[in-house]
């Protein structure tokens, strides 16, 4: 593991700002970092980014500290001093009120609803017109099976995608990027251990999504570059082929022949 990895990520992501636009002059962005890998390698890709581009924008990290017993912020906010990061840590009352809503045998539904409603409210004092997100290419992968097997619609965790009734957008620049190189490109830095969530054993055991990503680490044997594939598949949406009616009129059809053929 060298610092070949983290060159490899830090093209991917900019490859990624480029193709989806994700970053323009004068932007604000603030990038919600919780102390883990993924987190972490982003806020350090976006500030490696902002020294090298030609465009100017601000970066602003932010930690939501939500109460839990097994996580302490102490740690990550020296780091992110030693890294001269613009860093905030955000108290919310997050555990205390998934026990008193009662939903800790599926505690991320409410949490992450707090956990956003706390980072856009921020976002917003902090007159931030974009929120980074250090979502990867699997967990791109496992939404879009997620969503398939609870039959809520083929998507995933798009790239740039508007929010907050468009007043801002999500950006995740390391969409194109593996778990495994971010880990690999993580171990020259020696982050702070800040602890896991109360949850986290449990989620591990019998969480779907903890499931879908063990899924797809076992179906690699069959599927050699598992990962890529559906990246590339996400990519080449081919909408005759699904059953969704409102791409099935022959009109519409015709059109998409038409185009086809012309290309």
């Amino acid at each position: 593991m060298s610092t070949n990895h983290y060159a490899q990520l830090c093209r991917l992501a900019g490859k990624a700002v480029v193709d989806f636009n994700m970053i323009s002059e004068g932007d604000r962005l603030l990038v919600g970092v919780s102390g883990g890998t993924d987190s972490m390698m982003l806020m350090h890709v976006l500030d490696r980014l902002r020294k090298r581009a030609p465009i100017r924008f601000d970066l602003f990290a932010v930690t939501i500290d939500e109460g839990f017993e097994g996580i302490c912020h102490t740690s990550l906010a020296a780091y992110a001093a030693e890294q001269k990061w613009n860093f905030e840590i955000i108290e919310a009352p997050i555990a205390g009120l998934i026990k008193e809503k009662e939903t800790e045998s599926k505690p991320c539904g409410l949490c992450s609803r707090l956990r956003r409603g706390f980072i856009h409210g921020h976002a917003d004092k902090l007159g931030c017109n974009k929120i980074a997100l250090g979502h990867h290419r699997d967990d791109l992968c496992v939404s879009l099976l997620m969503g398939l097997f609870r039959g809520t619609g083929l998507k995933t965790m798009a790239p740039n995608v508007p929010a907050d009734h468009e007043t801002k957008h999500l950006v995740r620049p390391l969409c194109y990027a593996s778990k495994d190189l971010i880990n690999a490109a993580s171990k020259p830095f020696e982050f702070p251990d800040v602890g896991a969530c109360d949850y986290a054993d449990q989620l591990n055991e019998s969480g779907d999504r903890a499931y879908l990503e063990r899924l797809l680490a076992n179906l690699e044997d069959q599927f050699p570059n598992i990962g890529k594939s559906m990246l590339h598949s996400m990519q080449d949406v081919r909408p005759d082929y699904l059953l969704d009616k409102r791409f099935l009129s022959e009109k519409n059809i015709r059109k998409r022949i038409s185009v086809q053929n012309s290309t």
